[in-house]
């Protein structure tokens, strides 16, 4: 009788959510070992061999629209759009993006001496980019993650927001039973919380503003915000008239490029952030061997 290894996964949790994304992605094994076998003429042995050896690239595992042999599907008896082949013949590969800083560095090394090293069952990537790549790239996940069509959304994207700003605090705590989020007239900075209301301090709550507007542009006429729809004019009159632009030094930048230097402060200015990318290769690594299997039989 066989027996399986349970999955151990990965635990996150001592990472601020705003740090960490995680991608996820389907690679058809019959389309690539088709590719091997048919088209470059390996025999099925050295296929899996090669096959084993392979490290999909970043761009692979984290596009929003994945290309052959990667596809994506919720499905649970999904069949490759290639080739139609069965879930049998499907690998799940896992990505975990973790942004580098003060406030991950520990818990990222703590994390990486727990994975198992045998077979490069985990694959760890290192790369950089730039705050506003990485605030857009943020943004999209954002995106991907709310409906817009529920009342909700706006809530979720001021705590997400706020996850990302002050990556430290328990924000899941400060939301339960929130209701109302409000400028504050009181606070020049930070923010408090009084009963099921929620006051910021106004240059926080224009950068929520910021954000559920970039959030919600594209799926309603201007964009969707705590403070009603607004469209970009009327965004960057209230910026304008609250004095974020001033504090900012943003008052004197022209209307066409206004909107790209609010981005910029928002996502933190210039610069280059490094990023840790893990992979986790376990189900490939599985599912390689058993469909190899079918091949040498």
């Amino acid at each position: 009788m066989s027996t399986t290894k349970k999955k151990i996964e990965l635990d996150l949790s001592a990472f601020p959510s705003g740090s960490v994304t995680e991608y996820s992605t389907l690679v058809c094994l019959a389309c690539v070992f088709d590719i091997f076998t048919t088209q470059l003429g390996f025999a099925p042995r050295t296929a899996y061999s090669e096959i084993r050896k392979y490290s999909a690239t970043i761009a692979e595992l984290t596009a929003p629209k994945a290309l052959r042999p990667f596809f994506d599907s919720d499905d649970k008896q999904a069949h490759c759009p290639y080739c139609n082949a069965a879930k049998r013949w499907h690998a799940r590969l896992e990505t975990v993006r973790i942004e580098g800083g003060k406030a991950t560095d520990a818990a990222r090394r703590a994390l990486l001496k727990k994975l198992p090293q045998k077979d490069n069952q985990f694959q760890i990537i290192e790369t950089k980019s730039d705050k506003r790549a990485i605030f857009f790239d943020w943004l999209d996940t954002l995106v991907r993650n709310l409906n817009l069509d529920e009342e909700g959304w706006l809530l979720e994207a001021t705590r997400a927001y706020l996850a990302r700003l002050e990556p430290k605090t328990n924000w899941n705590e400060v939301f339960e039973g929130l209701r109302v989020v409000r400028r504050s007239q009181r606070l020049s900075e930070g923010w408090e919380r009084e009963g099921s209301r929620l006051f910021l301090a106004p240059p926080i709550y224009n950068e929520v503003l910021i954000v559920q507007y970039l959030v919600s542009r594209s799926h309603v006429h201007g964009g969707q915000t705590l403070d009603g729809r607004l469209t970009l004019f009327e965004l960057v009159r209230r910026l304008r008239y609250s004095g974020y632009l001033d504090a900012k030094e943003l008052s004197e930048a022209d209307q066409s490029e206004t909107l790209d230097f609010i981005i910029d402060k928002v996502a933190g200015g210039q610069g280059k952030v490094k990023l840790y990318h893990i992979v986790d290769r376990r189900e490939f690594l599985e599912k390689v061997k058993s469909v190899y299997a079918r091949y040498a039989t």
